[in-house]
């Protein structure tokens, strides 16, 4: 670390000039491969893939996605010939588009219509499933489509998910709110002329990872259209985190007596360690994502894990060529207590000096009241539904969402939640069990409807279209679902010789909450796993992997309660949209490999610093003490900045973005400001000696690895003494 920092230092020029040069590369790639990410959603081995995937084969004009574009008026019936013409002229601009295969007709003979008359819909048929159609072309035909709303005395709204991925506005001024946040504790936490530093190491990094993510989701695999945000969120605020944990370093050491280039050197060889492994333990969690075989997060989990590899890299090479004489100064060495002479860089002072004595005086009460909370916080999550939320979450004006409500209000809740079957006929023409089929479900409680089905032209293949009397996010529609699969169709499918699959998007989901489930235990073993071996490793204890990895699990549950209380439950939910219902099947994974990777970070500042005591003095109330001193008021700035960006991202998003955006922040407010600075301290000087013991045997058999400075004096050459290449 110390060759690391001694060559960026001395070639500072060359290295800026390098990461400005990617800075440069990653907008163009950036800006050629804008529009290019898509939400290919695939669950291999589900019975709803098993569905889409047999209507490619087989019945591809009744394979690609739908939506819905539904008529409404205020009086008289929607039908009447007054209204045909409006209507008509929306079925054309709909067809117009490229991505459409073809629009249903509302006056054709048996097309639905409300029991009042006032409401009517028709299908539209696009010729690619979700993950392939063009977002833009959608979204250029529904906004010509809308524009058409109101003509002629007709309302006209479009629904389905297609249209609403391809149209929704993400974002808006929460991420600036964020940044101001951020660089209004940095200003306090290192002044006007250091405080640009960590902001403009986050902002390189970000940029050069999201050039390269651009090219990976053209090139190389399938990227859903958010990545690009949650990698930026993360990117941010990591990038800000470990530029600070650096730059409070080498002010320590400019303060107490260092030069420029001597302050690099030791803020490298120590918080840059801590950076590198943290950052390390961070990507680990973000690549578990991988071990799921959910196609759909590869790209977010890809995304996050670049984002935190280039701010790391950027921390480590381009704040050692931009730290110079201006930030920090100089200054008297200061004594210690005892009268002795003592550095700014290990003086305690301050708060964080203060609250350290106060939690050695007070471990136990301290513990437990951290304890009382953390589990207060935790105990909704016990009852936290795992599912899709529907168009019933979205925001009031938008289009989906005004389908939806008048989807419900004619025809029922149901309406919204249709399921697809696909049936293989035991032969050609052999249509027999369609209609033993339609009346098993028709009789099923909870199916409010079975149109007739639909033969393709080899007459091997039907489809047929099922409503539930209950919304897509009703637990009631699950269990239909289930119902239906389990018990309603096998008999007959048995007694036929047809296969039965139900997919669509309420079938799909219902499946993807399953995936989840059956392999997040998986998830969880491999990355909590490696991240506690590493740890074991570095600290040479078997308790301090132990507690991180329950500690870490204790935030994550607080954080999964809180989401609960607000999404789930409704309460404070008018900041958010004022929408409740499930919690989103994936945010689960989403959280966990976030939260799990960045209290990492807090656990390696923390604990390095109070490791790096340990081993110098044999004490362990004085390294736990002075570790926390040390080191809490970088951590509570960090992650008051974190939280922040993470907050702000929660700000004018949808709902499943505000989830994540709320999961990451109140789970870092948790790790922070409870774990860190009060269970963790706590327990540590409750456990004293014991908490840094391993066994001979097994001490002798680790690699080793040190995250905290080596002792030693040895200097690295300068750029004039290195030889030339």
């Amino acid at each position: 670390m110390r060759n690391l920092a001694a060559w960026c230092h001395d070639r500072r020029r060359a290295v800026i000039g390098l990461w400005i040069a990617a800075f440069v590369v990653s907008i163009g790639l950036w800006a050629t491969s804008a529009g290019e990410f898509v939400n290919n959603f695939q669950l291999p081995g589900t019975e709803s893939q098993r569905t889409y995937d047999l209507l490619s084969e087989r019945f591809p004009e009744q394979s690609g996605d739908t939506a819905s574009v539904v008529f409404a008026v205020e009086d008289g019936g929607v039908l009447d010939a007054a209204h045909r013409p409006q209507i008509e002229r929306v079925r054309e601009e709909i067809a117009k588009s490229p991505e459409v295969l073809a629009v249903g007709d509302p006056f054709a003979r048996g097309a639905p219509v409300s029991q009042d008359g006032r409401i009517t819909f028709a299908q539209i048929q696009f010729r690619k499933g979700a993950g392939e159609v063009d977002a833009a072309a959608v979204k250029t035909m529904a906004e010509d489509t809308l524009a058409l709303d109101g003509k002629g005395g007709v309302q006209v709204a479009l629904g389905g998910d297609i249209i609403h991925w391809s149209t929704a506005e993400q974002g808006g001024a929460g991420e600036i709110f964020g940044l101001l946040v951020a660089a209004i504790v940095l200003f306090l936490t290192l002044g006007v002329v250091a405080m640009g530093l960590p902001l403009l190491n986050a902002l390189f990094a970000m940029i050069v990872s999201l050039g390269l993510m651009a090219v990976v989701g053209t090139r190389v695999i399938d990227v859903v259209d958010w990545s690009p945000q949650l990698a930026a969120m993360i990117g941010i605020g990591v990038g800000i985190d470990y530029a600070l944990l650096i730059l409070n370093r080498f002010r320590l050491e400019r303060g107490a007596g260092r030069d420029v280039r001597d302050a690099t050197l030791v803020s490298l060889d120590t918080s840059g360690r801590a950076v590198l492994f943290a950052g390390v333990v961070v990507v680990i969690a973000m690549l578990g994502m991988l071990l799921l075989g959910i196609s759909f997060l590869y790209g977010p989990a890809i995304a996050a894990a670049l984002s935190v590899l280039f701010t790391m890299g950027a921390a480590l090479t381009l704040m050692p060529a931009l730290m110079g004489t201006r930030i920090g100064r100089r200054i008297k060495p200061a004594t210690n207590g005892n009268g002795g002479s003592a550095d700014l860089a290990d003086r305690e002072s301050g708060f964080a000096a203060r609250w350290s004595a106060f939690v050695a005086r007070r471990p136990l009460p301290v513990a437990v009241l951290a304890l009382v909370v953390l589990i207060a916080l935790a105990l909704p999550a016990a009852h936290m539904r795992l599912a899709t939320s529907d168009a019933s979450t979205y925001k009031k004006d938008d289009t989906t969402r005004v389908a939806y409500d008048l989807l419900k209000e004619g025809f029922g809740p149901g309406f919204n939640a249709p399921l697809l079957l696909a049936v293989e006929l035991p032969s050609a023409g052999d249509d027999a069990a369609l209609q033993q089929i339609g009346d098993a479900l028709g009789a099923q409680d909870g199916i409010a409807q079975v149109l007739p089905p639909q033969l393709n032209e080899a007459g091997d293949t039907a489809t047929m279209i099922a409503y539930p009397e209950t919304t897509p996010q009703d637990e009631r529609t699950d269990e239909v679902v289930r119902q239906a699969r389990e018990e309603t169709l096998p008999p007959i499918a048995e007694q036929t010789g047809a296969r039965v699959s139900i997919g669509g998007a309420t079938a799909s989901n219902l499946d993807f909450a399953q995936t989840i489930r059956d392999k997040l235990p998986l998830f969880i073993g491999v990355v909590v796993g490696l991240s506690l071996l590493l740890l074991a490793i570095v600290f040479r204890s078997l308790l301090i992997p132990v507690k991180a990895g329950i500690f870490n699990l204790l935030s994550i549950a607080g954080a999964f309660g809180v989401v609960t209380l607000i999404f789930q439950d409704g309460n404070l939910a008018g900041l958010f949209g004022d929408a409740t219902g499930p919690i989103e099947a994936f945010l689960p994974i989403m959280v966990f490999a976030v939260v799990f990777g960045l209290s990492m970070d807090y656990e390696v500042f923390l604990v390095s610093r109070m490791h790096e005591e340990w081993v110098h003095t044999r004490d362990a109330t004085y390294a736990v003490r002075h570790g926390l001193a040390m080191t809490g008021r970088v951590v509570t700035a960090a992650a008051i900045i974190m939280i922040a960006v993470f907050g702000a991202f929660a700000i004018g998003n949808e709902r499943a973005l505000a989830m994540m955006g709320v999961g990451f922040a109140s789970a870092i407010f948790i790790d922070a400001f409870i774990i860190r600075l009060l269970l963790l301290p706590a327990v540590m000087h409750l456990a004293g000696p014991a908490m840094w013991w391993m066994p001979a045997w097994l001490e002798r058999r680790l690699p080793h690895l040190h995250i905290e400075r080596p002792d030693t004096d040895e200097e690295p050459p300068t750029a004039d003494r290195v030889p030339a290449e």
